[in-house]
């Protein structure tokens, strides 16, 4: 039996169906079978590239990409599906369109979907508005389709928003569950998911979020530990310990990151500006009040000038499960030395685990283009079987 029947084989045991047509927004919205199913997709159109055969579903259409805040890794592994599936990809950038001259979400978002299949949107800067953005979209696109304006409806792909950031936080969880050996072998896992200290401030709080969103439907035992005042969104805690009472697993909050690190088998040490000053500064820039944003920037810097021992260190990784925890990081991580004097960790920890870093990474295109076909594929079982069948090859050898 291929690898790929094996993935075939999963599939044939979960129920996903709510998946064709749909969007992907938060992963506490998907099922624990949808979760699975994303995972399965993401490592059959992985297995079928490393055998050279191509994925491509499309033989025309748009990817549409729209990135409020900047992005090198998620920029370029939403290329990389949409590419692999056989969309072309167009960057719609804000300052260039109509928008800059008031032209309404509704119609923007009809006028960039007439031979649009998905569209990719990253809006994580203020909270209360990120999703809520996604939502408009989804909503004008939908109303477009049933219009007969458009002659589909794209699926919208959360690329990171205020509240979660699904493709990062699934790509994280693949790599979890490929180090591990299987989904199987995660439960009673510690999990660290830690503040450290950064020398900018204001970023976002959905990786964290996402975080705990997502593995404490694992049955792992979950830590979220940061300095007082550094607290994330409350609702997103209440989901995270839903999730933990219903799989088995734990969720607790700490603010002694060597309590973290206390025996984990997985750390993540990530940066994130506190939910309040995050509310503060939507309020500000809704009032355009620049002074009072400056002031707000003084402050959350200096704020965090007294944390700088909020630090992936040598010495912590050592208190680690056997010494030898899983490091994670979105990146770019604060490296000590390297990218600022004082950082989320240090130079020898982060050299150290590299390579594992970069794997960590390579798993959010498989994952986004997983995202895509299952709401694109009635019967994914069926493509990715004729994918192998038909055998094109991806890069033609004679």
């Amino acid at each position: 039996m291929s690898d790929l029947q094996k993935y075939i084989d999963k599939l044939n045991s979960l129920d996903f169906s709510k998946m064709y047509e749909g969007d992907f927004f938060l992963t506490w919205e998907k099922s624990d079978d949808e979760l699975a199913a994303t995972f399965a997709v993401a490592d059959a159109l992985r297995n079928l590239r490393e055998r050279n055969i191509s994925t491509k579903i499309f033989d025309s259409g748009l990817g549409i990409s729209l990135f409020r805040d900047n992005s090198t890794r998620t920029r370029f592994s939403f290329a990389s599906a949409c590419n692999l599936l056989g969309l072309e990809v167009q960057d719609l950038d804000e300052g260039k369109s109509q928008v800059a001259h008031g032209e309404t979400v509704r119609e923007t978002a009809n006028m960039i979907s007439f031979m649009a299949d998905v569209i990719g949107i990253r809006d994580d800067m203020y909270i209360g508005k990120g999703n809520a953005y996604m939502h408009e979209v989804v909503d004008a696109v939908t109303q477009g389709n049933k219009d007969g304006v458009l002659e589909q409806k794209p699926t919208l792909v959360n690329l990171q928003c205020d509240i979660d950031h699904p493709t990062q936080c699934m790509a994280d969880m693949l790599h979890i569950i490929h180090e591990f050996g299987g989904v199987e072998n995660l439960k009673g896992k510690k999990v660290a998911m830690t503040w450290a200290y950064s020398p900018s401030y204001g970023k976002p709080l959905s990786v964290p979020q996402g975080v705990i969103g997502l593995m404490t439907r694992f049955g792992m035992d979950v830590v979220l530990a940061h300095p007082e005042g550094y607290e994330v969104m409350p609702e997103v805690e209440e989901v995270a310990k839903k999730n933990a009472a219903a799989n088995g697993g734990s969720y607790r909050r700490s603010n002694c990151m060597a309590d973290a690190f206390k025996d984990a088998d997985i750390v993540y040490p990530k940066s994130w500006a506190p939910f309040a000053a995050m509310e503060k500064r939507t309020d500000l820039y809704g009032k355009g009040d620049t002074d009072g944003i400056k002031a707000l920037e003084k402050e959350l810097l200096a704020q965090n000038a007294q944390h700088k021992d909020w630090c992936c260190t040598e010495e912590l990784m050592k208190t680690t499960k056997d010494g030898k925890a899983l490091y994670l990081h979105c990146l770019p991580a604060d490296i000590n030395g390297v990218s600022c004097v004082d950082g989320e960790v240090e130079a020898s920890v982060f050299d150290r685990y590299r390579d594992p870093l970069y794997k960590e990474a390579s798993f959010k295109p498989y994952i986004i283009a997983a995202m895509i076909f299952l709401a694109k594929c009635k019967n994914p079982q069926a493509v990715l079987k004729a994918l192998e069948e038909k055998g094109t090859q991806r890069w033609f050898q004679a």
